[in-house]
Parts: structure tokens; C-alpha cells; sequence
């Protein structure tokens, strides 16, 4: 039996987790976290804060403080929610989502490119392991957060 944590901490070094920039995009340096921020703001319709900020397991100050370098970078904008003015609903300015689409190319890109090392069942086998593993670690009391 391989050494699982061995095989996650390759897996997430080789993808770039542990680098603090993940992307540069024009005269945009994006770290990893500010590339999951845009990734779900990009993907919902007007979500709040607290609605990003749980779905990436965040804690709201951390998280609010991400938010307002995002802001300050012309990216993301807040606006209070219409039906509750201590809400904030974030959206993406049109450089955010110069920035998000480009992300997504790039991704995508060097996903396609890893990919292209595997044949098509390998391929599938893959995607349909790393699916089964999302859902159980959905499922897991313990998921992302250490045991420790």
C-alpha cells in the first residue's frame, strides 16, 4: 500500500497549492486563495459574502479581509443586498472576470496538457476516482480540517 499522505502532498505540490501566487494575469498577481475567491464568485449569481466564505470553508475575517484586497485591486465588487443592507453581494468588475476567464484557460490548459499522458480510460478512471473521493470527502466529519 503506497503512502497516501505521501501521494496528496506530490499531488498538491505539483499542482501548485503550496505556491503563495498561483497566477499572473496582466499586471495581476493572484494568489491561490484570491483564485478560489473569483472562482465561486465567477461561477454563482450575486452570492453574499457568507455564502463564498462557507463554501470555501473560510472564516468571514479572513475571508473579509481577501475581499476588500480583491476590491482594492479593481476585481471584485460589493454591494449591500436590496432585501438586507447588512448583507453584501459580491460580483466581479470586468477585469475580475478578465482575470477569472483567464485563470479558467490557464487551468484548463494545463489540465488538458496532464491529461494528454493518459489514455482514455485513464483519463475517465481518473476523473471518476478523484469524483468518488470529493463526494466521500464531503461525507467525512474530518474533512479539511487536521486531525491535529
Amino acid at each position: 500500500m503506497e503512502n497516501k499522505r505521501e501521494i496528496f502532498h506530490v499531488l498538491t505540490r505539483r499542482f501548485g497549492l503550496l505556491d503563495k501566487n498561483c497566477c499572473s494575469v496582466g499586471n495581476f498577481d493572484i494568489s491561490q486563495v484570491q483564485s478560489h475567491i473569483i472562482y465561486e464568485i465567477d461561477k454563482r449569481s450575486e452570492p453574499s459574502m457568507q455564502q463564498i466564505a462557507e463554501s470555501l470553508a473560510m472564516d468571514i475575517t479572513t475571508f473579509s479581509r481577501q475581499i476588500q484586497t480583491l476590491v482594492n485591486m479593481e476585481l471584485v465588487k460589493k454591494t449591500p443586498s436590496n432585501q438586507d443592507k447588512r448583507v453584501s453581494i459580491l460580483s466581479l468588475t470586468v477585469q475580475g472576470k478578465f482575470v477569472a476567464t483567464n485563470i479558467d484557460h490557464s487551468m484548463n490548459a494545463y489540465l488538458d496538457e496532464v491529461f494528454s499522458h493518459m489514455n482514455e480510460f485513464e483519463r475517465e478512471t481518473v476523473i471518476r476516482s478523484l469524483t468518488l473521493l470529493n463526494e466521500a470527502m464531503s461525507k467525512s466529519s474530518v474533512c479539511c480540517k487536521p486531525l491535529y
